[in-house]
């Protein structure tokens, strides 16, 4: 027999030819040729040295059926040409993935939806099966809204949207809430066209919140705001609401844009605020309940629908700077004025204190000026004393009503806050709530025995200044025992010398008598009011419109001629 001799060339062409034929199988989607059946493996010959195996379940129901027989032609993968074993590995799922891959990527480039079913779950969301590919569905596209029960969702056939593909990881993300949004959006627009604003209709109250409701149209959902439920106060929709209840409401406002829907109930009902003034009067009186209270007043509501506001400073004639809730408590009953009606703004001012007697009219009544009361010192300040009178009222002694011999400072260290002291009603100024009270009146004796002799409303005194302070100076009036607090507003014409500091003790000073009573011993004293009074006389003796003098002239002549009498 002859012996076949091998060149080194014929080797290294055998050799390439072997590369050629393996390179590409390797990694790549082949044909195959079942040859045999053996318990549940498939033998598949794809054209290799040896055939591989591949368990009959990868072929899915046509492995399990018996479709998958001897002779069957069938697409796998081959992983391997030769493993250990010597055998080709091959993979029928891997052959399934890269099919769908191919798929997938030509409807990723279009936009197009695919087909899948979950049928995992992992940390993050779950896992789909698309047609052979993996691919993930994070818990946040799921659904619209978060679904608590995935169960029905599970093994379903269903349509997905792809959101990002990786191949070289293999990363696949998908969204099921895509899919939902767009049909939604699409059901929507359908539903918008066919509502008008001002339509009313039927709804489903589909869920609340504290601000309102949201409700059902059959496909979209309209928001019910808790201040278009009802014309009265609606603190939480849930007073008025259920979930599952059937409501009639009127469309308020429609954003073709955004698909918004502004519903209302209070619309179907009649405005209350219509004849507003003809119903509540100003300075009618009317009872009502406290519904809400704030910093700055409470609420009171009239009627339903109706509320009108009473304002802190018109709560109380004598509470001062407290809270409205320690003088009334929410749904409590309480009789009101009417105030102030503004049926643009719809605005009621109410009054609580009005309905009340004023205990400054009533103090007037039942102590007219004149009389003597008694009191406790509530506080003593720089400027005299504050004594608590009926009616839960304040009335002020004022330091130069203290005493007729001291002075005023002196004549205040004798007091101390808790004493009750006898005092004399000199003045009640209703309008701005002041009484005052004299203490120094009470002291035996009339002005004739005080040497207040021709004193009288307009004439002009000298004083000496006994004292000096914040808000002004105390004088005792020459040839008698009579004092007079002259207030730093009464110091001078001048703003810039209204200044106390600019007198000292022992100084004298002309003023003019600006406030006498006899009966209360009383005697008011201003320095500017001279000045007022010197300067018009003057100007008439000295001058004129047309004279041309300046009024410094005038004065100067003026004075001139003071100090010649």
């Amino acid at each position: 027999m002859a012996q076949q001799t091998v060149t080194k060339e014929d080797f290294e062409s055998l050799l390439m030819d072997s590369f050629d034929v393996n390179e590409p199988l390797e990694g790549a989607v082949v044909k195959g040729t079942v040859v045999a059946i053996e318990k549940d493996l498939a033998i598949i010959d794809v054209g290799l040295k040896t055939e591989g195996r591949i368990a009959l379940k990868e072929f899915g129901q046509s492995g399990r059926d018996g479709t998958i027989k001897v002779g069957s032609i069938v697409e796998v993968y081959v992983d391997r040409v030769e493993n250990a074993l010597g055998e080709a590995v091959l993979s029928r799922e891997k052959a399934r993935r890269e099919e769908s891959w191919v798929k997938l990527e030509e409807l990723h480039s279009k936009g197009e939806r695919v087909e899948g079913i979950i049928f995992n779950q992992v940390k993050g969301g779950f896992t789909v099966d698309l047609e052979g590919a993996v691919a993930f569905l994070p818990r946040s596209q799921v659904d619209i809204r978060p679904i608590r029960d995935i169960g029905p969702l599970m093994n379903v056939p269903q349509p997905f949207q792809i959101l990002k593909m990786d191949k070289r990881r293999g990363n696949i993300v998908v969204s099921r809430r895509a899919i939902l949004e767009e049909s939604r959006a699409e059901q929507r627009s359908e539903i918008v066209q066919q509502l008008e604003e001002g339509q009313v209709v039927d709804g489903v109250v589909k869920n609340i919140t504290d601000y309102g409701a949201f409700v059902d149209l059959g496909g979209i959902d309209g928001l019910l705001h808790v201040t278009d439920i009802a014309w009265r106060r609606v603190n939480h929709p849930s007073e008025v609401l259920s979930i599952g209840e059937t409501i009639k409401v009127q469309i308020v406002r429609i954003n073709h844009e955004s698909h918004r829907i502004s519903l209302g109930m209070k619309q179907l009902q009649a405005d209350p605020w219509d004849g507003i003034e003809a119903k509540y009067p100003v300075a009618a009186k009317f009872t009502g309940r406290v519904t809400n209270i704030t910093d700055y007043g409470a609420f009171v509501e009239l009627e339903p629908g109706i509320e009108g506001l009473i304002h802190v400073s018109e709560m109380s004639w004598t509470k001062k700077n407290i809270h409205p809730g320690k003088i009334v408590s929410t749904s409590q009953e309480v009789e009101v004025m009417v105030l102030e009606v503004d049926p643009d703004k719809r605005r009621i001012s109410l009054g609580l204190k009005q309905t009340l007697a004023n205990p400054w009219e009533s103090f007037a009544e039942k102590y007219p000026v004149g009389s003597t009361i008694e009191g406790e010192v509530k506080n003593k300040t720089e400027f005299g004393l504050f004594i608590g009178l009926d009616g839960d009222v304040d009335g002020m002694v004022h330091l130069s009503d203290l005493d007729w011999q001291k002075a005023g400072e002196l004549a205040l260290d004798d007091y101390n806050r808790g004493d009750v002291v006898k005092a004399k009603v000199l003045d009640v100024d209703v309008e701005k709530e002041r009484i005052s009270l004299g203490i120094k009146q009470l002291s035996t004796g009339d002005v004739a025995d005080q040497g207040g002799e021709g004193i009288k409303k307009g004439s002009v005194v000298t004083g000496t200044v006994t004292e000096v302070n914040d808000g002004g100076i105390e004088v005792k009036i020459a040839d008698s025992e009579m004092t007079a607090f002259i207030r730093r507003a009464d110091l001078s014409r001048d703003r810039n010398d209204q200044r106390p500091e600019r007198f000292a003790k022992g100084d004298k000073v002309d003023a003019r008598v600006i406030q006498y009573d006899r009966k209360t011993q009383r005697i008011s004293l201003s320095i500017k009011a001279l000045e007022i009074a010197e300067e018009k006389e003057a100007v008439a003796q000295f001058g004129s419109s047309d004279s041309g003098a300046s009024l410094g002239d005038i004065l100067g002549a003026a004075l001139k001629d003071r100090e010649k009498k």
